[in-house]
């Protein structure tokens, strides 16, 4: 697995998990559609009430976990990062990509309070169990700059 092969990958997934830290220390998930960047930058919105928002305000670390949920799917990145909420030309930039994948997203930015955020990757996991052994990749923020 090399770098090119990795950013498809995850690119092949429209959907992701996203993981924050509470306040209390506690970890909170939810499922979010993503684009992302030739930088391997991970870009999704998501209200201001929400707890990943809220989570993410006061801590800027996010996982984010990239595969799929049926049957004989063998293949995942685990992704770790730090998020923050682009502003003027960046999130232009960052919103045409992502409502060109995500239309709705056009409807959303209506919405009171929505919010943006993308997330710089500081390391990631590919693993495939479709082999013996299997086929385990690590990446460290070098390889996304």
């Amino acid at each position: 697995m090399n770098r090119d092969e990795l950013l498809r990958f995850i690119r092949e997934h429209r959907y992701a998990v996203v993981s924050t830290v509470s306040a209390s220390g506690r970890p909170q998930s939810a499922t979010v559609g993503v684009v992302v960047t030739d930088q391997f930058e991970v870009f999704f919105d998501t209200l201001a009430p929400s707890r990943k928002s809220i989570n993410l305000q006061t801590d800027p670390h996010i996982a984010v976990v990239f595969g799929s949920l049926e049957p004989g799917s063998t293949k995942t990145v685990q992704y770790e990062g730090l998020a923050d909420q682009p502003t003027g030309a960046e999130l232009a930039t960052l919103l045409e990509q992502y409502l060109a994948k995500f239309h709705a997203g056009l409807e959303r930015q209506d919405w009171p309070g929505i919010t943006y955020f993308r997330v710089r990757p500081t390391w990631a996991r590919y693993s495939d169990f479709s082999q013996t052994p299997p086929e385990i990749c690590e990446f460290d923020a070098e390889t996304f700059g």
